[in-house]
């Protein structure tokens, strides 16, 4: 039996795939990964996110709406979200957060939509997927005072970019962190000081594709199948096998999504 390894967090609905997308599919497979957990950034491509879901029985969905878009977040939307999010390949709320670099929702837009769809998150009992650029101070203020009370598998730090006291922290309130491809970058080193001293137990491995694309693409458009290459640099790290990082990194996304594949 080969590899099997869990793409976290992709986008395989963004028209970069349009081309592609089902040799992409193809391609991940072929390279071990078992499951993707395709992620939404609007209500569009939330909806499109469980429609590939439904297509494809080793694809996942996460619905919600992006910091970026957070202006877009009306009432409506967020009871579509709702409908959808009841979806049984729907397995996390997200990408939620806050975004503090690019600034293209209004801070106070981004913080009343954080709010809201983690409040979506407790209803329906499932976990979310962090965004956080920029913004980590305020990012934990709020899922400390929302995890506090937080019933269901509380979710992920996508794409990890803070630092080790508060990749700590974040574990203690319940939240995976989860590791992409600047892992892999030449100038990485504090983040690979972070992975070897976090347990291997807390983390998750991404790609966030079409971004984010590892050594030896980089610069290129990434895909599931590079996933790999994340996993090969926290084996390096941590001194594991490619085996090891593999298998408990995809036990801990199935103890997270609850995938059932």
């Amino acid at each position: 039996m080969g590899l099997e390894l869990i793409d976290t967090h992709t986008h395989l609905d963004f028209p970069e795939f349009d081309s592609d997308r089902e040799q992409v599919i193809v391609r991940a497979a072929t390279a071990g990964v078992g499951a993707i957990v395709n992620v939404g950034a609007d209500l569009a491509s939330s909806q499109a996110a469980v429609a590939l879901a439904e297509a494809h029985p080793q694809i996942y969905a996460a619905v919600g709406v992006h910091p970026h878009d957070a202006k877009t977040l009306t009432d409506e939307v967020l009871k579509e979200l709702g409908d959808l999010a009841s979806h049984s390949k729907v397995v996390a709320v997200g990408e939620i957060g806050l975004d503090f670099y690019r600034h293209l929702s209004p801070r106070d837009k981004q913080g009343q939509a954080f709010d809201q769809q983690l409040a979506l998150a407790s209803d329906v009992g499932k976990p979310v997927i962090i965004h956080d650029r920029e913004a980590h101070k305020e990012v934990m203020a709020i899922l400390r005072r929302w995890a506090e009370g937080c019933q269901q598998p509380v979710g992920v730090l996508h794409c990890f970019s803070g630092d080790l006291t508060m990749a700590r922290e974040a574990i203690e309130l319940g939240f995976y962190i989860s590791i992409a491809g600047p892992v892999t970058f030449d100038n990485a080193r504090r983040l690979r000081e972070l992975v070897r001293q976090l347990p291997l137990e807390k983390l998750l491995i991404e790609t966030d594709c079409p971004y984010l694309t590892p050594h030896p693409y980089r610069g290129k458009r990434n895909e599931p199948a590079y996933v790999q290459f994340v996993a090969q640099e926290i084996a390096r790290v941590k001194e594991l096998s490619l085996e090891e990082v593999a298998c408990i990194t995809s036990d801990n996304a199935q103890a997270l999504f609850a995938l059932d594949f």
